[in-house]
């Protein structure tokens, strides 16, 4: 009854996984794959602590 209240932070984390791949694949229409490549490696961090989070519950 009183998880009904909680946040599930694993849903803010992909709220923002979803928004630095949408960055990162702007950045490489435009040509910058410097700014790509290190957006996609924030990406993939991110990922492996969403997935560490998804575990634990």
């Amino acid at each position: 009854m009183f998880g009904l209240f909680k946040s599930n932070p694993s849903k803010k984390m992909r709220k923002e996984y979803d928004q630095l791949l949408e960055r990162a694949m702007l950045a490489q229409r435009k040509g910058d794959i410097k700014t790509y490549s290190m957006l996609t490696a924030e990406s993939e961090a991110l990922w492996k602590k969403i997935e560490e989070v998804e575990k634990q519950q």
